[in-house]
């Protein structure tokens, strides 16, 4: 099996004031001390972006945007293109959120556009899939992911190495409800048979696939430990720095086997 970094990324929504993103990552970074065993990116609102990336520059930690545009630039009022995002060095870019999905009506299609751009302008894809609990206890997990996949990144052929997944069941997003890490597997699981095919094996066992929905310092590690979990896009846990300073150490202590001094 492909050796994978593990990679943490908090998506701070539509929280935290510019003052309060500077303090913010003040306390992570004394709590990280800058470790460089696992990926760590900061995804604040765009009024932070700034703020962030400049506080960020002397670590190893990146900066991810919660969304962007698909065109260069125009006519789209309240929107943000991808250059425009590489201009305040964010290195990444969530698409797909379930949140973006449900509350402004983005579509696998959408999606798709959005993906193709990040691509071109050299920005990391993280893209979000995930099932209602409606559709899990339909027992249609499988196929709604499946299709989110191959929509949302069709067309890639060569670039799909490029892409991070996300697989953020909807039911456990901000709910305190999580799947076990045996339910989070499954569906890993799943999702890397599924890019194998749309991809040959080597470049789908490449793909880093996190997972998203209530993650906490209690259910990290465990969850890290499963063989096709690559990390986290922690919501909740990633406003308050101990929490996720807790989860990224997680994570860093299945790459060193020792304890990061917590």
């Amino acid at each position: 099996m492909k050796i994978r970094k593990k990679i943490v990324a908090g998506n701070w929504k539509m929280n935290k004031s510019v003052s309060e993103a500077s303090e913010l990552v003040g306390h992570i970074k004394r709590g990280l001390h800058d470790c460089r065993e696992v990926d760590v990116v900061l995804c604040p609102p765009f009024t932070g972006l700034a703020a962030v990336s400049e506080a960020v520059a002397d670590t190893s930690m990146k900066v991810g945007a919660q969304n962007m545009h698909w065109e260069k630039d125009g006519a789209y009022t309240g929107e943000i293109s991808a250059a425009m995002l590489r201009d305040l060095y964010c290195r990444y870019v969530i698409l797909g959120h379930s949140e973006r999905r449900t509350y402004f009506g983005e579509t696998d299609q959408v999606v798709n556009r959005k993906l193709k751009a990040a691509i071109e302008a050299n920005l990391i894809p993280i893209v979000c899939v995930g099932e209602t609990l409606e559709q899990r206890d339909e027992d249609k997990t499988k196929d709604v992911v499946q299709s989110q996949i191959e929509n949302s990144l069709v067309g890639l052929d060569k670039n799909l190495g490029g892409v991070l997944l996300a697989y953020e069941p909807i039911w456990a997003i901000g709910t305190g409800r999580t799947a076990t890490p045996d339910q989070a597997q499954e569906v890993h699981d799943f999702i890397r048979k599924v890019l194998t095919g749309m991809a040959d094996k080597d470049t789908a066992d490449s793909i880093r696939i996190q997972y998203g929905g209530s993650v906490k310092p209690g259910n990290a590690r465990e969850l890290f430990g499963q063989p096709d979990i690559d990390g986290a896009l922690v919501g909740g846990a990633a406003l308050e720095a101990r929490s996720f300073v807790e989860i990224v150490q997680a994570a860093a202590e299945l790459v060193t086997g020792q304890p990061t001094g917590r």
